[in-house]
C-alpha cells in the first residue's frame, strides 16, 4: 500500500534517508518546503508524513520540539495522514538494561522530559502516530554529521577510537538505512495498526572496544582506545550551547544499555538488519580510511 509521502526536513540526514526509501519502494515522495511554509497545504492528498524536523544541535527545544509537533499534528489531522515519528531513548532513566516500549518512561533530563511530552502529545492526538524509536543515528552516507563520526572517529587518523564514557558500555545505536527501511515497511501496514505505535529498531547494540577491534580490522592497523575529555566541554559550557546539551546526555556513556527489537520483527517479519560489522564500517568514509591508513 504506497502513496504519497511528505517528507519534513528533507535536506536533513533523516529526511534524505527516508526519501530515498520511500521513492524505491515505490512511493510519491514530496519535500517540505520550508521557506513556502503551509505545513498543511503542502499534506494535502498525503498519506504519510515522516517528521524528520529537529532543532540543529539541540537549540531551544523547549520551545522548538513543541510547536513542531503542533504544526505535524495539525497537518496530519488535515490531511488524513499517518505521522512517521523518529524516536530516541532520552525517556528513559539512569537504569541499565535492555529496553523496549515495556520499559517505564522515567527521564532524568530536560531533553528527555521534553521529549516525552512530545511523545505523550502525540499519543493522545487522535491521528495514527508510529514512533520508530532508535539509539544514537549512524548515518553511512559521506557529508552527514552523526555522533559516530563527529565524536568517535574525530581522532583515526591518529590511530584513536574516542569513547565518551567507560569502552566496554553497551550503547545503543541506530543505523539510519534501517530505520528509513523499516519507516517505509510500517508505512505499508498502517491500516493494520492502531492510532499510537511505539516500536524499537534494535540490531545496532555495541560497545566501543567492540567497535574498535572491528575498525581495526577493517582498517588492517591496531587502534587504541581513548576516552573523551569531558572537562573541555565543562570549560566552554558557560559560552558554547552545544557544550551544555551533551555534557546533560553523558550519562547514555556511562549506562549500559540496549535495545529489544522483538515487538518489529513481529510486525516486520521479513525485515532483517544490516550486518553489524557494515554498520560499525559504515562512519569509514574514503577520507577518512585514507588518513587513518
Amino acid at each position: 500500500m504506497t502513496g504519497t509521502v511528505l517528507i519534513l526536513g528533507a535536506s536533513g540526514k533523516i529526511g534524505r534517508h527516508a526519501s530515498s526509501a520511500f521513492n524505491a519502494a515505490g512511493w510519491t515522495v514530496r519535500p517540505y518546503d520550508r521557506q513556502a511554509g503551509d505545513m498543511i497545504r503542502q499534506a494535502a492528498g498525503a498519506q504519510v508524513i515522516v517528521n524528520g524536523l529537529n532543532p540543529p544541535n539541540y537549540h531551544n527545544w523547549g520551545e522548538l520540539i513543541p510547536q513542531i509537533t503542533a504544526q505535524v499534528i495539525d497537518a496530519a489531522r488535515s490531511s488524513g495522514a499517518t505521522v512517521i515519528v523518529p524516536g530516541n531513548v532520552y525517556v528513559f532513566s539512569e537504569t541499565a538494561g535492555v529496553w523496549s516500549e515495556t520499559t517505564p518512561h522515567r527521564p532524568v533530563s530536560r531533553k528527555g522530559h521534553i521529549r516525552e511530552e512530545m511523545e505523550q502529545t502525540y499519543a493522545q492526538s487522535g491521528v495514527q502516530t508510529i514512533l520508530l524509536r532508535s539509539g544514537d543515528f549512524i548515518s553511512g552516507t559521506a557529508g552527514d554529521s552523526d555522533l559516530m563520526g563527529v565524536m568517535h572517529l574525530r581522532s583515526l587518523n591518529r590511530g584513536v577510537v574516542t569513547a565518551l564514557g567507560p569502552a566496554d558500555t553497551m550503547h545503543a545505536f541506530g543505523y539510519l538505512p534501517d530505520w528509513a527501511d523499516c519507516a517505509v515497511r510500517l508505512a505499508e501496514k498502517r491500516a493494520e495498526l492502531p492510532f499510537w505505535t511505539d516500536v524499537c529498531l534494535g540490531g545496532a547494540n555495541f560497545t566501543i572496544n567492540e567497535l574498535a577491534r572491528v575498525l581495526s580490522d577493517a582498517l588492517g592497523r591496531p587502534l587504541q582506545v581513548k576516552e573523551f575529555g569531558w572537562w573541555q566541554l565543562r570549560l566552554a559550557a558557560p559560552v558554547w550551547e552545544m557544550a551544555r546539551e551533551l555534557m546533560e546526555m553523558r550519562y547514555l556513556w556511562e549506562t549500559p544499555h540496549s535495545l529489544d527489537q522483538s515487538k518489529l520483527t513481529a510486525l516486520l517479519p521479513e525485515f532483517r538488519n544490516t550486518d553489524l560489522r557494515t554498520v560499525m564500517c559504515a562512519g569509514l568514509t574514503l577520507e577518512k580510511m585514507r588518513r587513518a591508513a
